[in-house]
């Protein structure tokens, strides 16, 4: 099978007949077997919604330097708030992008004796004080997508031969959602620049909204990088490592990188990284036969770590590995 581009499919089929939402799940399974990307149209989201976003995100962005470092994530133990660029690593190499991380707010956990470490991701963002509408929007991108994304793992759970219900348990009380909201400046000038890493996502899903008539990510597929440039209404949608650990890898976790906008130029993307409970392992699905017998097995990650089990030991140890600076504020017990 060749490949020029992303899949397209339309999740409003999901809701128009019992037969459209058959050949929509199949259109999902296949595509999340054959490539672990898409493009999802017809998802509902309001425009004005989206609007809001990308507008509270731009200005963020343009905030004088010393408000974004108010709320740099080396003040959270939880890895919120602001990374400038040059502050994460990806694949070893570093990320030419600032970004906000956004999570689930939450009372913090004290650490101690018979506490997962991973419970030290829980706790309250960091928000700037100069936009306080940015906490309403970000909250309501965050509960519609999440929506979203509850519905297509039912999906895929039923295409798979798999009761609907299966992920229900490992996300209903708990879930764990993560928004980033990124800026990357240019940097190629013309050859390309590494905006972020080769990688492959380490939670479930991602839902990834891209500024109108903007480029750079690229998906891995047969050892060749597919350009998948932003779509008009829709968002690209790729599986995590931990999907794939679900269904013996018949679904693809895919590699998949960044890369920095020509010089004068950048490029604002929101990926939102639907996750379970920390404390979740996810279950294995009930894979109809016919499915099982193509299972690949796990993909082999790049810095050759094995996916975990249980969601919040991938979690952490990404964190760890991509922020040394709040590591070594927060977490040096754990070097």
């Amino acid at each position: 099978m060749t490949l020029d581009a992303l899949p397209v499919i339309d999740f409003s089929r999901l809701n128009a007949g019992l037969e459209e939402a058959s050949r929509f799940r199949d259109e999902l399974r296949n595509a999340m077997h054959e490539v672990g990307f898409l493009y999802l149209a017809g998802h509902g989201i309001p425009q004005e919604l989206t609007d809001a976003i990308l507008d509270v995100s731009r200005r963020f962005f343009e905030l004088p330097e010393e408000e974004k470092l108010a709320i740099e994530n080396v003040h959270s133990p939880q890895f919120r708030g602001y990374t400038r660029v040059g502050g994460e690593l990806t694949d070893g190499g570093i990320d030419w992008r600032e970004q906000i991380d956004i999570g689930v707010e939450r009372d913090p956990v004290e650490p101690g004796p018979g506490v997962a470490e991973y419970w030290r991701l829980e706790g309250p963002n960091l928000w700037p004080d100069a936009l306080p509408e940015m906490r309403e929007i970000v909250s309501e991108w965050t509960e519609r997508l999440s929506t979203i994304s509850l519905a297509l793992l039912r999906a895929l759970a039923v295409s798979l031969g798999a009761p609907e219900d299966t992920f229900d348990a490992a996300f209903a009380a708990r879930a764990f959602p993560v928004l980033k909201i990124v800026r990357y400046p240019g940097e190629s000038n013309p050859e390309p620049k590494q905006g972020v890493g080769a990688h492959r996502d380490g939670g479930v899903l991602t839902l990834l909204l891209v500024e109108p008539g903007k480029g750079g990510l690229q998906v891995e597929y047969q050892g060749k990088w597919i350009d998948a440039p932003q779509v008009p209404g829709t968002f690209v949608v790729n599986i995590g490592e931990m999907l794939e650990l679900a269904t013996n890898g018949y679904l693809k976790a895919t590699l998949h990188r960044v890369i920095s906008p020509l010089r004068g130029t950048d490029r604002i993307s929101l990926p939102f990284f639907y996750n379970p409970a920390l404390d979740a392992t996810m279950p294995q699905l009930a894979v109809s036969p016919e499915f099982q017998a193509k299972a690949r097995g796990l993909s082999v990650d790049p810095t050759n770590s094995p996916i975990l089990e249980t969601y919040g030991d991938n979690a952490l140890r990404y964190r760890l590995r991509a922020h040394p600076n709040v590591v070594a504020e927060h977490h040096a017990d754990l070097l």
